[in-house]
Formats: structure tokens, C-alpha cells, sequence
């Protein structure tokens, strides 16, 4: 996919790549979780990323916003933990602003709208150490105009700049300065998430 909008062959192979990399990480994603969390985080990801990825042909099927939708419905049920809520929401309320054929600036506002929703259900804010730190400096990059290869920088960046945070929401924020060192792991989950979408729009 390059101008073009997405079309099913594209969706699927989104979902396929997002569910792949979330699974292939999933060891990394426990550690960092076991450092300042439950030590679930990877295993409840790749949980309902397997469960997404059982369905993809029947969430390609639908139009762009009713697979996302559905996409944020099956998370939320599977995942479970306090991820579950928070990508669940993430998912669905982009489905919930985004067109069928979405251009850039209408991604960029239901990616806003989206991270919206996620700060709202997790009464958070980005600087707290958590997926809001990658999610917002991604929307702000969309917004500037920059290239999936540049947005994938820009989020892994984020989540390494989530490692000397002190957590101030979420079960790390417990932990209070014994909190600092480490990466979120939420905030890992999400640079793994657009790397993976960029890659696949760029047909690497």
C-alpha cells in the first residue's frame, strides 16, 4: 500500500503482521513487565493478538471501521488485565472515527480521538509512564507529515525515553522511583504495533 487506500488484502496483512510481532515478543514484552508490573503483560498480549489473529480473514471482510471495531471488542475480551480495556479502547475508538478510506488527515484525527479515549480510560496523561508516552508523540508525528520509516523512529524513541520515567499511573506507579530504569511496557507493546503496521504499508 502506498497512496492507495486500504483494501482487504491490505487489512488482513496488517492484522497478520500486528498479531506476528506482538506473538514474537511476547518473552521480551513479560520481562519488562515482570520488572515493574504483574509480569503478564506479554502473555495476555499475545493472548489476544492469537485470538485476533484466528479471525483475520473474517475481520478483513469488513470495512475499515467495523474491523477495527471488532478488532478492540475481541482484545478486551481476550486480553484481559488492565491492557485489555486499554488497547481494546484504542482499537475501537479508532474504528469509531476513521473512515473507509481513510487519507492521512482523517487518520491522524481518529488517531487522536483515539488516544483520547485511551487516556480517558485509563485516567492518564502522557509523561506517566505509560503507552500514552508512544501514542502521542506518534499522532504528533502523523500530524507533521512524516513517513512511515520516520514513524517508527519516533516511536521506538518513545518507548526508549518511557526507561527513566518515574510510573505515576498503573501498577508500576507502586514501585514509585524503583519504577525508574525500566521500559513500559505498554509503551513497548505500542512501538511494536506501529513498527509493524509501518512496514507493512511500506511492503517490506
Amino acid at each position: 500500500m502506498s497512496a492507495e487506500t486500504m483494501d482487504k488484502v491490505d487489512l488482513r496483512a496488517l492484522i497478520i503482521a500486528t498479531a506476528d510481532t506482538i506473538v514474537a515478543h511476547a518473552e521480551e514484552l513479560t520481562a519488562l513487565d515482570q520488572a515493574i508490573g504483574d509480569g503478564d503483560h506479554g502473555l495476555n498480549m499475545k493472548r489476544g493478538f492469537e485470538a485476533v489473529r484466528t479471525e483475520a480473514d473474517a475481520f478483513a471482510a469488513k470495512p475499515l471501521p467495523e474491523a477495527l471495531k471488532a478488532i478492540g471488542t475481541k482484545l478486551v475480551m481476550t486480553v484481559g488485565g488492565a491492557s485489555g480495556p486499554l488497547f481494546g479502547t484504542l482499537f475501537m475508538a479508532l474504528g469509531k472515527e476513521i473512515s473507509a478510506e481513510p487519507d492521512r488527515a482523517n487518520l491522524a484525527a481518529a488517531f487522536g480521538k483515539a488516544i483520547e479515549a485511551v487516556a480517558a480510560r485509563g485516567k492518564s496523561q502522557a509523561g506517566q509512564k505509560t503507552m500514552l508516552d508512544v501514542l502521542q508523540p506518534v499522532h504528533e508525528a502523523l500530524l507533521q507529515g512524516k513517513t512511515a520509516a520516520e514513524i517508527t523512529d519516533v516511536a521506538g524513541r518513545a518507548a526508549d525515553a518511557t526507561v527513566p520515567m518515574k510510573a505515576l499511573r498503573g501498577r508500576a506507579s507502586f514501585l514509585g522511583d524503583r519504577s525508574i530504569g525500566h521500559m513500559d511496557p505498554g509503551a513497548r507493546s505500542v512501538a511494536l504495533l506501529m513498527r509493524a503496521v509501518a512496514e507493512t504499508i511500506e511492503g517490506h
